[in-house]
């Protein structure tokens, strides 16, 4: 028998239960994997409440690291034994054994533990396709990241640093404004002792950004685009206050021009090709030390203690990712 965490109701963390399952054998095109590490996203947070809906009762969790036990007809390029990746499965990942779709998967190089990967892939994958795709930055850019001290930020920070650029990043505490300038923030704000806005433009010399990247969405929408230049990119990539609805379009004309694009991984990564490419991106960068992966011992939680996990998460005391291990 394996486990895996499920939900029969929307709500908080209560509603989450650990269920023995027999797992079925791998559909055509997929893989099974024996999950070593599984990676917290707050974007199950969002699957849980009912913010994205999910047919009930769900699984839950998208990302995880581990090893290929059994392959479905028709896949190549994996085999039992093979370490792998993965960060876009269908809901369930929260489990000890999990049926993914091959081409939703990586191979995972020797020199990446399980834990680092799964406490990255998602968030990297993020991170690649907002610097990288979305708009890419530049030597020597300096632009607006919002939760910098998050698992995405603290990426985010790194990869800012390894490309040359300049990162002002939003903090709620001098705690978390050392954390993201020892990942390479160039600057901090701290929202809850400084207006935003205000101190962007005291760091800029008034010039603002051409760029701002806010998963905050509905308690910093005005600010964001209060920090854009003239014909700006506001990316709102998520939703940790609540979503940004009712939106004056006029806004973007009185503020100058601006444009605002609300991106997704999914929208980015559609085949396995352009998986391949941006994780070989991101594991190049991990393993050269760039980018550092590091989850305290107290962001690890048993799978059983998922409820812990998601109090944790929502209570915003964590820093960086947060794992179940299986």
């Amino acid at each position: 028998m394996a486990k895996r965490i499920q939900f029969s109701r929307n709500g908080g963390p209560e509603v989450l239960d650990v269920q023995e399952f027999t797992p079925q054998d791998p559909g055509a095109g997929e893989l099974q994997v024996e999950n070593k590490a599984i990676g917290i996203n707050y974007i199950d947070t969002y699957v849980r409440s009912g913010l994205y809906p999910a047919p009930l009762p769900s699984g839950l969790g998208t990302e995880a690291a581990g090893v290929v036990v059994k392959t479905g007809p028709g896949v190549s390029g994996f085999k039992p034994g093979d370490r792998v990746v993965y960060a876009q499965s269908a809901l369930g990942a929260y489990s000890s054994l999990h049926n993914v779709a091959a081409e939703k998967v990586a191979q995972l190089p020797a020199a990446i533990s399980f834990e680092q990967a799964a406490a990255s892939f998602l968030k990297g994958l993020t991170v690649h396709y907002l610097l990288r795709q979305t708009y890419e930055i530049q030597p020597d850019e300096t632009f607006l990241f919002h939760a910098a001290s998050g698992g995405v930020g603290l990426i985010a920070c790194q990869w800012a640093k390894a490309l040359g650029a300049h990162l002002i990043g939003t903090v709620g505490s001098e705690e978390k404004a050392q954390r993201a300038k020892q990942a390479g923030a160039w600057a901090t704000i701290n929202y809850r002792q400084q207006n935003v806005a205000q101190r962007l433009a005291e760091l800029t010399d008034n010039k603002k950004v051409r760029v701002v990247y806010d998963s905050v969405g509905k308690d910093t929408w005005e600010a964001s685009l209060d920090c854009l230049q003239p014909r700006g990119l506001m990316v709102s990539f998520g939703n940790s206050s609540g979503p940004v609805t009712g939106v004056n379009l006029a806004i973007l004309n009185q503020k100058g021009s601006l444009y605002v694009t609300r991106p997704s991984l999914n929208g980015y990564i559609t085949r396995h090709d352009e998986l391949v490419a941006a994780s070989n991106e991101l594991f190049s960068l991990i393993a050269s030390g760039a980018i550092k992966v590091d989850v305290p011992e107290n962001q690890k939680f048993a799978l059983s203690d998922v409820q812990k996990a998601h109090t944790a998460l929502e209570s915003r005391a964590t820093q960086g990712s947060c794992l179940l291990i299986p």
